[in-house]
């Protein structure tokens, strides 16, 4: 039972077929036409991934063909062609599915916009780079999806182009993510100029070619190839994947609609970094430098960033820094050579933050526009399935106990205190253990901050719209035509809350039923029944191989959730819950002293640590003063000395000599005598 090449060629060219509907022909199919034509590729697609993924499940052999010859360059042959294993599979089906979810979401989130066909064009575009870039066989079809997710996420994040804040972010998102794209290009380079070839299979059946290969970038300094090879590669995923310091632009792009927060910024681009790591795991596997370097970034971004995610007051940025949070432990998970840990957290990720994103939405929309948790309170009666469909989001977040995102974050955890206990030296490696350990009590603070107030507590949006003074753009939702007023909140249409409800089940069940088979290859009682799911997909040397050793305490989804309420985790986890619960519901009137006593913390987590003062004022805005010192050495010695000064030293000599071409015969006459009398002079001299 081979997999179709016809049915890959499908998966991929759908979505593009149906961007291509409603971004050229909108005007002519109609709003009902466009959400139409790109829901059924999407469709079709998703359904097509899922029968790819049961054919592998079904004992298929991994499809790795290429399509067509794309270029010849003397040896180098670059292909547009398909690998599909496991892991390339089962993303396939996250980035469809949850694809599919945010285009029928969107039908009631952009309602009223009137650039709604273009939108419907752009996230069926993003899906096709996406599918392009999870689906590629070759390090140049990498790049393109690589960069084409990176464009469309551009145009997203700027839809509303008129705002200029959106502008300013979207500008701000494609700067940042082309630092990390120079990188990761040196990296692709670096693969092509030592093992010579850009197709996946060979450049990972050579790999050995480049084991203790050293080259000298600077005279005198010998670097592992393969470390350089593959901390150019991560660079490339630290700007895709937001990870410090090349995080800025992520919170930022909040600006744009809510819908591709959770398409783009929760469960499909910013994952593609995790994803490329994962796929390079038999480069990353030769040099230990670098996954030191990996672990190091991810336990940073894992940590700080999330304590940010506290102060946060819009309901969007709280759920952003809580994505860049979870995208560092996915990072830690990679740096441990825990890379099956990493993609199926990404997998878990992308359906509890896809309905944590689409839930915030959802409030916004019932919320009449508004953003600030501040001006919110009290919602849960107005909004029932939001309410309860963010509460089940939010408990898959903080990894409670039988929840999908427990069974993927535990065994990151896990997996990277067998790491810490392998390497009692090593000070990234205890580093890592404890920024995991403890950003459970932030992620479930911010957490359950962010429930409070928004659903409980007095409703605070009846004295804001009383007052309307909404001076500040930031707090506001990106509908530039939003309706702001003493209106009553209210459930969002069923277009809404059908994919609440949706990934609401998928958050609930889906870790109990799959961490075993995937993570640890057990059935649902923990029997060992087969080879782990991601086997030959990744790989990893065996004593570096944590998830293997997390699979030994292994016993089956209800003994080790069971384990989890016993944990350190689970306990810092409840003291965040029970501080939030503390400061937003029972004394709230405690947040202003001890408001007051953190003020220094407070507003250094409120600043972003000065990062953004740092990349705005610092890297951009010495750019700037370096492009103006450089225009006026252009203008001032450049044109002004060495060109107009030349130009000006012959006006002069050509004024003189104007006034020495009298046109009187008796002035020549007189300045040949002169001459010969100097010429007599000089002979006179010389043969004296």
């Amino acid at each position: 039972m081979a997999i179709s090449q016809t049915h890959l060629v499908l998966i991929v060219l759908l979505p593009l077929l149906g961007a291509l509907i409603a971004g050229l022909f909108g005007r002519f199919v109609g709003r009902a036409g466009a959400h139409t034509v790109t829901i059924l590729g999407v469709a079709a697609s998703c359904a097509l991934s899922c029968h790819v993924l049961w054919q592998l499940l079904q004992g298929a052999p991994t499809f790795n063909e290429d399509v067509y010859g794309w270029l010849q360059a003397g040896s180098i042959s670059v292909n547009v062609g398909f690998m599909i294993d496991k892991l390339s599979a089962m993303m396939m089906v996250v980035v469809t599915f949850v694809s599919l979810l945010v285009h029928i979401y969107t039908i009631g989130y952009m309602a009223e916009d009137e650039g709604y066909t273009r939108f419907f064009s752009y996230i069926s575009l993003f899906t096709f780079s996406m599918l392009m870039l999870v689906m590629s066989n070759n390090f140049m079809q990498l790049f393109f999806g690589w960069e084409a997710v990176g464009l469309v996420s551009y145009l997203l994040i700027g839809f509303w182009y008129k705002k200029p804040t959106a502008v300013f972010a979207n500008l701000k998102a494609f700067l940042v993510n082309r630092v990390g794209d120079f990188g990761f290009l040196l990296g692709i380079s670096g693969v092509l100029l030592w093992i010579g070839s850009l197709d996946y299979g060979t450049v990972f059946s050579h790999a050995d070619a480049i084991r203790g290969a050293t080259v000298e970038i600077l005279p005198g300094h010998a670097w592992s190839i393969a470390t350089v090879i593959c901390i150019c590669l991560f660079i490339g995923a630290m700007g895709k994947s937001a990870q410090v310091p090349l995080h800025v632009w992520l919170p930022d792009s909040m600006e744009g609609p809510t819908p591709i927060s959770a398409l783009i910024h929760a469960a499909t681009m910013v994952t593609a970094g995790i994803f490329m790591v994962a796929r390079m795991s038999p480069l990353f596997e030769l040099s230990q430098t670098a996954l030191n370097f990996v672990l190091f970034i991810g336990a940073t971004t894992a940590f700080w960033t999330g304590l940010i995610g506290m102060v946060q007051n819009d309901i969007k940025r709280v759920v952003a820094y809580s994505t860049l949070s979870q995208l560092g432990y996915m990072t830690v998970a990679l740096g441990v050579s825990a890379y099956s840990a990493a993609v199926y957290h990404l997998m878990t990720h992308a359906f509890f933050k896809a309905l944590l994103f689409l839930g915030a939405g959802s409030v916004i929309i019932g919320m009449h526009h508004e953003q600030d948790m501040r001006k919110m309170g009290g919602l849960r009666k107005y909004m029932p399935i939001t309410h309860i469909t963010m509460w089940i989001g939010t408990l898959a977040l903080v990894a409670m106990p039988f929840f999908s995102g427990y069974y993927s974050k535990d065994t990151i955890i896990v997996a990277a205190e067998m790491h810490a206990a392998a390497h009692p030296g090593d000070l990234i490696a205890q580093y890592g253990q404890w920024a995991v350990i403890l950003g459970a009590f932030v992620t479930s603070f911010y957490s359950f901050r962010l429930l409070y107030l928004t659903f409980f507590g007095e409703e605070r949006f009846r004295v804001a719209h009383g007052h309307d003074d909404h001076a500040n753009d930031a707090h506001h939702d990106d509908h530039a035509h939003g309706h702001h007023g003493p209106h009553e909140p209210h459930e969002s249409p069923w277009v809404v809350t059908l994919p609440l409800v949706v990934l609401a089940v998928a958050s609930l069940v889906i870790g109990f039923f799959t961490a075993g088979p995937m993570l640890f290859g057990t059935d649902i009682l923990g029997h060992v029944q087969q080879t782990p799911f991601f086997a030959g997909a990744i790989q990893v040397l065996q004593q570096n191989d944590m998830v293997a050793k997390v699979a030994e305490e292994f016993h089956g989804p209800v003994a080790f959730a069971l384990h989890g309420f016993t944990t350190l985790p689970f306990g810092l986890a409840f003291l965040g819950f029970a501080a939030a619960t503390l400061l937003y519901l029972v004394k709230p009137g405690l947040r202003t002293g001890i408001t007051r006593a953190l003020a220094a913390p407070i507003r250094l987590l409120d600043r972003k640590y000065y990062m953004d003062d740092l990349w705005i004022n610092g890297f951009a805005g010495g750019s700037v003063q370096l492009g103006k010192a450089s225009n006026l050495a252009d203008s001032r010695v450049i044109d002004g000395l060495f060109v107009n000064g030349s130009v000006n030293l012959i006006g002069v000599v050509a004024a003189i000599s104007r006034k020495v071409q009298s046109g009187y015969l008796y002035h020549y006459a007189f300045a040949m005598i002169v001459g010969l009398v100097a010429l007599l002079a000089m002979i006179h001299h010389f043969w004296a």
